[in-house]
């Protein structure tokens, strides 16, 4: 039995926040889901599963709620009232504990518990320091303003595109982000919170493995009159920050997953 059961989208890298923190401290995760658009088809749950017809008819006597889809989804989703119970908000990725009872939302508080999993000492979460736990929860708090303006941002492109304003939040969110984690790696100590591998690493290096997604939208910029903010300055203007992101896409506990991720992207963005 898995440690955590994870439901989401997928390919999410918001998601593997928590399975390299479960390969650093051994701590098993599990993932069910499918690809946005099948999402709609699907009944949100702890079992999460393809939608089967007596799900539906769940809808009309009540074990099922069907709902207006939001944040980036369309359409019409069917959520269970015991996932509703778990998780208030909706929302994906969504985890639970083995036994389905405790919903666990946000991929931030899904890595953390992965941690808390852990032996008391692992590093991965300040190892039994408060003030170093504090550390990492700072550079976890700062990565959430960045998110939202990538958030919107990257959704942009699956309408209407981005317009100059919401290209320009989510450039000036990078650009304060970036700069804060280069110069935390500035002080020398090889990971951005201190010595040790933290889940500060590994918020950082998901949340741009998901921003790289922006690699892919070169014509929809052009069509704007838009500059990508990932762009070829980055190693100048980042060089700490940007070293430590190609260093730990290749980490075997990062690159089952980010590594083909990535990989893709890149290989979809050379062939525009």
């Amino acid at each position: 039995m898995a440690d955590l059961r994870i439901f989401s989208y997928l390919p999410n890298p918001r998601v593997w926040k928590a399975t390299v923190a479960g390969r650093l401290c051994g701590a098993t995760v599990a993932l069910r889901g499918a690809p946005p658009g099948a999402l709609q088809d699907w009944l949100w749950d702890f079992d999460a599963r393809p939608l089967t017809e007596e799900d539906r008819a769940g809808a009309a006597t009540g074990a099922a709620r069907e709902v207006e889809a939001r944040a980036g989804f369309r359409g019409r989703l069917f959520k269970t009232e015991a996932f509703l119970r778990a998780h208030p908000f909706g929302t994906v990725p969504a985890a639970f504990d083995p036994e389905g009872s405790t919903g666990i939302f946000e991929s931030n508080s899904i890595m953390r518990a992965v941690a808390r999993l852990a032996p008391a000492d692992t590093p991965l979460y300040g190892g039994g320091d408060a003030y170093a736990a504090a550390r990492i929860d700072s550079f976890l708090d700062a990565s959430l303003v960045f998110a939202r303006d990538s958030q919107i941002y990257l959704l942009s492109f699956r309408g209407d595109g981005p317009t100059p304003a919401i290209r320009e939040s989510a450039a000036h969110a990078f650009a304060t982000w970036m700069t804060g984690i280069d110069r935390a790696l500035a002080a020398g100590g090889g990971h951005i919170a201190g010595p040790d591998l933290t889940l500060a690493d590994i918020c950082f290096a998901c949340e741009l493995a998901l921003f790289w997604r922006e690699k892919t939208q070169q014509p929809a910029l052009r069509r704007a009159g838009l500059a990508p903010v990932l762009n070829d300055s980055l190693e100048t203007v980042y060089p700490r920050a940007v070293a430590h992101f190609g260093a730990l896409r290749r980490h075997p506990a990062f690159a089952p997953d980010l590594e083909p991720y990535l990989a893709k992207l890149e290989a979809d963005a050379a062939a525009q």
